[in-house]
């Protein structure tokens, strides 16, 4: 009989067990966003909750000094439309969390208002779910307790029969609670409270987006301030793509560069409507320009969408950019760091075998986007971008590794943060024919 009852119990545990979804974004994880906002590159951080109702606490982390005015926020639940408000001001180290309160999990909104800029992120509030194995555990222990009780107080006075039914009975209830503790590290975790229902999706999973990138106002000036506009439709609806996964804390990564390589920017764009990227700059010369978009959609993977337009005006030569470096060698808008060159193994890279981009830092690196450093690189017609991080080696000395896909000149930029301000590191690499 007894025998019988444990394997019911390995039954009814396996089975109060959920599938673990993949994609799953874990209750009580920090959510971390990187903005490009009223001219500041910033991460916003959402830190994990652990019940609901219950405090939800934001900050937003600055990567180099701030003056302005402090970030707006309001988080509205999808469901219900109730939505509170705040405000946070952006600083370099361990920001000072506002705290705002939530009333249910699932789907919500948070708006961050910085100048004239608005941006919409979607997210959602998730809390761990008890699982039926807790159930299993202390329900055991329980029935477990009361019959010990119960055979304490009748003990003198029962049946042996009796007396050997309670005594089986706690015995089970024991066995039970020990089963449960022994098998529950090894089940699958269950959804938590709060999180997406699961939809089978197509075999594959979801298409690649379509892509349209373009600039408002079409053709901006020098010096004049403008628009980057990604908008992502899905091709067998035509309905906005709004299920962008975050891909190394942002939405999406926008890389901007001049046809000649003198202008380089790296911007994370604002969702300001269901399906539509946007972000400002500034360029400081005129010419062709390239603008690639990095993006990830959820049961899909990684998207490199691209774009081209022009910055009208006049290239004043008495200007750096009007001189006649090489390309790459100047950084657009004077934000590059003085630092020695990167050094390559080997020297002369090949075709199609790996090579190491090694620098020096100029100080303390701090983390960027979840990494020490990026290394960007584009080919020389712009038809080419690749991006990889640094290999983790620790300290003050960065260490990447690219494989360049074909010979010919290559344009590249090494970024990485410091206490104060993101640095950015431009340089040329030229790629020789395979050897055989």
């Amino acid at each position: 009989m007894i025998r019988r009852l444990l394997c019911l119990v390995v039954v009814l545990v396996l089975l109060c067990a959920a599938p673990a979804a993949a994609h799953n974004v874990s209750a009580g994880a920090d959510l971390r966003i990187a903005q490009t906002i009223a001219g500041m590159e910033v991460t916003v951080v959402v830190k994990g909750t652990t019940r609901v109702p219950g405090p939800l606490r934001i900050g937003v982390i600055a990567f180099e000094p701030v003056t302005g005015p402090p970030v707006e926020l309001a988080v509205r639940s999808v469901e219900d439309g109730r939505t509170v408000t705040g405000v946070a001001r952006p600083v370099l180290r361990d920001p000072q969390y506002t705290e705002l309160r939530v009333e249910r999990t699932g789907p919500h909104e948070l708006t961050l208002r910085a100048g004239n800029e608005v941006a919409v992120v979607p997210f959602r509030v998730l809390v761990e779910r008890g699982t039926g194995a807790e159930l299993l555990i202390y329900g055991g222990f329980f029935v477990a307790g009361l019959l010990l009780v119960g055979g304490l107080l009748t003990g003198a006075v029962a049946r042996p029969g009796r007396a050997m039914a309670v005594s089986g009975g706690a015995a089970v209830g024991v066995t039970v609670a020990v089963m449960a503790i022994v098998f529950e590290p090894m089940l699958p975790a269950g959804p938590p409270d709060g999180a997406a229902p699961v939809v089978t999706s197509q075999a594959g999973g979801r298409p690649f987006v379509q892509g349209r990138v373009e600039t408002v106002p079409a053709r901006p000036a020098v010096g004049q301030e403008f628009t980057v506009r990604v908008d992502l439709v899905d091709g067998s609806t035509g309905r906005p793509v709004d299920d962008l996964a975050i891909h190394h804390e942002a939405l999406a990564h926008v890389v901007v560069t001049s046809e000649d390589g003198r202008f380089f920017r790296h911007l994370h764009p604002l969702r300001t409507a269901a399906g539509r990227l946007e972000v400002r700059l500034r360029a400081d010369r005129p010419g062709a320009y390239r603008t690639h978009v990095e993006l990830e959609r959820e049961d899909s993977g990684g998207q490199l969408l691209t774009g081209r337009f022009r910055i009208d005006g006049e290239v004043d030569m008495g200007s750096p950019e009007g001189g006649a470096e090489p390309a790459g060698a100047a950084f657009g808008a004077g934000d590059a760091e003085p630092a020695a060159p990167p050094r390559m193994r080997p020297a002369a890279p090949v075709a199609g075998r790996p090579a190491t981009v090694e620098l020096d830092a100029t100080g303390p690196v701090r983390p960027w986007l979840g990494m020490s450093g990026h290394l960007i690189v584009r080919s020389q017609d712009g038809d080419f971008l690749g991006h990889v991080h640094e290999m983790g080696s620790g300290g003050p000395r960065l260490r990447f590794t690219f494989s360049f896909p074909e010979p010919g000149r290559y344009l590249a930029w090494a970024q990485y943060a410091l206490a104060d301000r993101i640095v950015t590191v431009p340089f040329t690499v030229d790629v020789s024919e395979t050897v055989q």
